[in-house]
Order: structure tokens, then sequence, then C-alpha cells
């Protein structure tokens, strides 16, 4: 019994990180490997960086910002999580808002961790990941659980509803874009799957389905 106990502890989780800061790399990964069981294999500043090394390093956890520049983290998330052997994701943003954290675990990731949390919290987040655990930042998970249990029409999530209502105050991609700080190209995505979840193939049914379900109602 301690023997299989013994090997457990000296098997090395291997880590890639993806954030555009360098200066945060590198506090996070003199962070991590001060834990034995922890080891960086790779950085990445950027979402097709981290795909490149999550499939050149087949990282056991791939711990990734929430916002860099460039493609949507949150769009890629499903397709790191196909890669060949399986990673484990672990969001670590600003982002104090549970319906990013909703959506980032709907996609998902098996860890959402705030940036000014513990370096404990981190480190239990990463380690449940690698487990096949999850992990949720303490504070969100009591604003999630105090939250009434509401469903977006239609299973939209709440960035497609958000894009969904800006469609339907006329907005072109473009401008939805800025407004949420994503790319024109994650826009685009967004739309094609609120149109495939509502089974509508144009921009005058999508605003027409906003207006129906009261969706503007209070908007400017």
């Amino acid at each position: 019994m301690a023997v299989d106990q013994t090997d457990t502890s000296t098997e090395q989780i291997r880590i890639v990180l993806a954030d555009d800061h360098a200066v945060v790399r590198s506090g996070l990964r003199l962070l991590l490997e001060r834990e034995s069981d922890l080891e960086v294999v790779a950085e990445a500043g950027d979402v097709e960086s981290a795909l490149r090394y999550v499939r050149g390093h087949h990282p056991d956890v791939l711990i990734l910002d929430l916002n860099m520049p460039g493609r949507s983290s949150l769009d890629a998330i499903p397709e790191l999580r196909t890669q060949t052997p399986p990673i484990s994701i672990v969001v670590l943003t600003m982002q104090e808002d549970p319906s990013a954290a909703r959506e980032a675990l709907a996609a998902g990731a098996a860890g959402y961790v705030l940036k000014d949390a513990s370096d404990f919290e981190l480190v239990q987040a990463v380690r449940n990941a690698a487990a096949g655990g999850t992990y949720l930042s303490p504070r969100l998970g009591a604003r999630l659980a105090s939250e009434p249990a509401t469903r977006a029409p239609d299973d939209l999530s709440g960035r497609e509803l958000e894009v969904l209502k800006l469609i339907g105050l006329g907005h072109t991609n473009a401008e939805i874009a800025e407004k949420l700080f994503i790319s024109v190209r994650t826009v685009e995505s967004h739309r094609a799957r609120i149109q495939h979840k509502l089974h509508v193939s144009t921009r005058a049914e999508l605003v027409r389905y906003a207006i129906e379900r009261g969706l503007l109602d209070g908007n400017g």
C-alpha cells in the first residue's frame, strides 16, 4: 500500500501554460514548478500556439487564459479537448463572471480559477484536472449556487444570447465583435451555432426571433 502511494507521488503532471503576458507566464511557471509533481513543458502566448504545443508536447493539463489576442480561447476549448491523448483544461482568468465560468465548463474545461486566487487554488485545480476531476473557484461556486436556475432560450449559451440580442438591435458582425471584445470570426462562429440551434438561416429570422422572445425589451 505504501509502495503504491510513493509511485503515484512521483508521477509528473505535464503542463502547457497559455497566457499572452510573458511576466504572468514566468510567475506561474515558478509557482507550479515549486511542486515536485508539476512540470511546465511549454508556454504559449495565444490560442494557435497553445494548440501547436499541445499537439507537440502532449501535456496532461493546459492552463488557459480566457482573454488572449486572436482566436477566442472559449471557442477553442472543444478543439483542444479532442487532442490525442486527451488533455484537461484549467481556465485561469480575471473574469469573475458566473456566466463565463458556466460557458467554459460547458465547453469542456475541467477547472475555472480566478487570477487573484491563492497559489493553493491553482495547484489544486491542476491536480484535480490531471486526475480527471473538476475545480471551480469557491467564490464563483457560491455565486452560481445562489443564482436562480434559469436557462437561455433554446439552450443558447450566455455569449450566444448576447450576440443574438446585438443582431436583433441591428449591429453588424464587426460592431458586435468590437462591443464584445472578440474577433469577427468568433462572432460568425457564434451566429452559425445560433442559427443551427434555432433552425433558421437568415438575419431577418434571427431578428424576428429576438423580438418575439422579448430579448430586446429594455435595450436601447
